[in-house]
């Protein structure tokens, strides 16, 4: 075993070696070459969980760095010796002697920091460091990367429990930062590692209907490739094509979203044609010059293109798709993107190496990542990863600026992204010309219009209306700053300050009020009398709340009565309402109003003013169910 465990390695080093030989000058290869070798020497005594040696997970990660990402020579360095100061003797300080700063820096950022308690939790905060690395060097964040996918590939060794715990990790925090940095061949492995071994049936079964599914159209889509090409030769256009079969997560996660079973997911597959780069045309007008050859012969889907290649997605996708309808009366997504598209969807962040291109990843991931020290670890990591994933739309302002927002967000998302205080006073939304409500949720394209108010403050309910994490990050801070309610109102009764009142006092502490006439209250004074609390002064009129309270109204119908009504309680009364509802039969009118007050006297006064109404007969205020 230890005979066969040597050749593993020395046959998978050599192999790193020579595919990075032609890349690297001499001196770098001599560095590359002693991290190795101070990796096995510090790692030697050392086992997986499997059995094997515990080298062979370095090397595997390098390799990743080198061949899968094609990194320079501190990335690779950097990736031998990612655990060697948490696993072994070395420090830092060796490192840095040995390698230099930068090597120091990722080594360092790549090592969990051990304390003897935690801010927030081990992972937590594991996750926070790893983001706090972006502030100096993206690289960090691959090698992290790297190292969690190796650790997918081979998680088959660890227990069920452990392996639960990491594909948890690897679903809600390496993937979507994969696919924010562009890296969208690692996202898609990580999930699908990640989904099989979360469910391993549901991964079992939808992989045996994905290969089912590919033997059952694969005629009828080599058919349709063979005349897509013979198509593109006829008109002098040189592309060559790949069909890319949707993996098992994927499919499974559009199953959930649209509630249907695995024959009707919409795209389990689609047809890539990628052209060379040329520099007799730009990359659009390649695009658009395929396109145009293959929708003069197949029928195109209406509304069915997206054009990622004027307007790329936020981790830097680019390509042009379209729908096309083939023999069987299938619609076939097309997906026409250049070489250099496809190599940067596999390499993401680390496909263009220039300073500016690295530079705009990092302002982009720091923009994400600021936080206030005030958020709890799980308000944090819930901001960030709702950011980094899933897809994006781009939707305008009325000046026709775009602005990149998560699918789902609502026009609240988009206020905040135009500026703090549009989304602190966002009253309602024109999306396409059309008033709707702040909390209306997004698509692809549409233009939107924030009206504000100054008297429009968040409330707790936007929390749950919001995908960004800037708006949640806005949100929670300014929730946290606003007066705590010392009191919880009677869900029955509904009392108001200037109500004769009676508190019960819960075990947590927690305060109910209830009018002394409520049945719940006499009920509670019976039962649990020594609860009642004698001091509830506290329990006054404040400018800053607003109660809300349903009155009904009888009186003799006529010409006006309503526009009566709705003026003395907007307008002389300066009340807003919320809710109206009216009937008449026999020349008799009753009419429900909701609106909201102060206290009890501001109502008291309201029902005075509209007593006065002509024709009101009668005003009571009744109990919101």
């Amino acid at each position: 075993m230890v005979d066969n465990y040597t050749q593993q390695i020395d046959k998978s080093i050599g192999a790193l070696f020579d595919s990075i030989s032609q890349r690297f000058s001499a001196d770098d290869m001599v560095r590359i070459e002693r991290a190795y070798l101070l990796a096995a020497e510090a790692h030697s005594d050392q086992r997986r969980k499997s059995g094997e040696p515990y080298i062979i997970h370095p090397i595997a990660v390098a390799r990743i760095i080198a061949e899968e990402l094609e990194l320079g020579a501190n990335p690779i360095i950097a990736a031998f010796l990612h655990d060697v100061v948490e696993d072994t003797d070395y420090t830092i300080e060796q490192i840095r002697e040995r390698f230099g700063d930068d090597v120091a820096f990722l080594v360092a950022a790549v090592t969990k920091q051990k304390k003897a308690k935690y801010q927030h939790s081990k992972q937590v905060d594991n996750f926070r460091q790893i983001l706090e690395s972006v502030s100096f060097d993206i690289h960090a964040l691959l090698i992290k990367l790297a190292d969690r996918l190796h650790n997918m590939r081979t998680l088959n060794s660890m227990r069920s429990d452990k392996q639960m715990k990491i594909a948890g990790e690897t679903d809600y925090f390496y993937a979507p930062l994969a696919n924010r940095l562009g890296l969208y061949h690692i996202k898609s492995e990580l999930e699908n590692l990640s989904f099989r071994y979360r469910c391993p049936r549901d991964y079992s079964e939808l992989s045996q209907m994905v290969e089912n599914d590919i033997e059952q159209k694969r005629p009828h889509i080599e058919a349709f490739i063979a005349k897509m090409e013979e198509i593109l030769t006829a008109k002098g256009l040189t592309a060559r094509t790949e069909v890319r079969y949707r993996r098992p997560y994927s499919i499974w996660r559009k199953m959930q979203a649209k509630h249907c079973d695995f024959n009707h997911v919409p795209g389990r597959h689609y047809i890539r044609v990628i052209y060379p780069d040329s520099d007799a045309y730009s990359e659009k007008e390649y695009a658009l010059k395929i396109y145009a050859a293959l929708t003069d012969y197949f029928k195109e889907r209406p509304g069915s293109v997206s054009n990622y290649i004027n307007a790329p997605k936020e981790n830097g996708y680019q390509s042009f798709h379209v729908k096309l309808l083939r023999e069987q009366g299938v619609w076939e997504e097309i997906h026409i993107s250049s070489e250099r598209m496809v190599r940067n969807s596999r390499l993401g962040c680390a496909a263009e190496r220039t300073e500016q291109n690295v530079h705009k990843w990092l302002e982009k991931l720091k923009a994400i990542v600021r936080a206030d020290v005030s958020m709890s670890g799980i308000q944090f990591m819930e901001g960030v990863t709702s950011s980094f994933y899933n897809d994006d739309i781009m939707v305008f302002t009325p000046k026709g600026q775009g602005v990149i927002l998560p699918k789902n967000a609502t026009a609240l998302d988009f206020a905040f992204e135009i500026h703090s205080d549009i989304g602190r006073h966002a009253h309602y939304a024109r999306i396409n010309g059309r008033l709707c409500s702040v909390k209306t949720q997004l698509n692809r394209g549409d233009c939107i219009e924030i009206g504000t108010n100054d008297s429009i403050h968040p409330q707790t309910d936007w929390l749950g209306s919001v995908r960004t994490f800037k708006a949640k990050k806005f949100l929670h801070s300014y929730l946290a700053s606003q007066p705590k309610l010392e009191y919880i109102r009677c869900k029955h009764c509904h009392p108001l300050p200037g109500d004769e009142v009676v508190g019960f006092k819960s075990e947590d502490g927690t305060i109910t009020l209830h009018k002394r006439g409520c049945s719940t209250a006499i009920r509670l004074a019976s039962e649990e009398g020594d609860s009642i609390v004698n001091d509830l002064t506290t329990f006054e009129e404040r400018e800053d709340m607003l109660y809300p309270v349903r009155i009904r109204i009888r009186g003799i119908d006529r010409y006006h009565l309503l526009s009566d009504l709705i003026y003395c309680i907007t307008e002389q009364l300066q009340l807003s309402m919320c809710g109206l509802s009216t009937e008449t039969a026999d020349h008799i009118g009753v009419c429900t109003i909701d609106f909201e007050i102060h206290s009890l006297g501001e109502l008291e006064a309201a029902l005075r003013s509209i007593e006065a109404i002509d024709g009101v007969d009668e005003v009571s205020r009744i109990d919101i169910e």
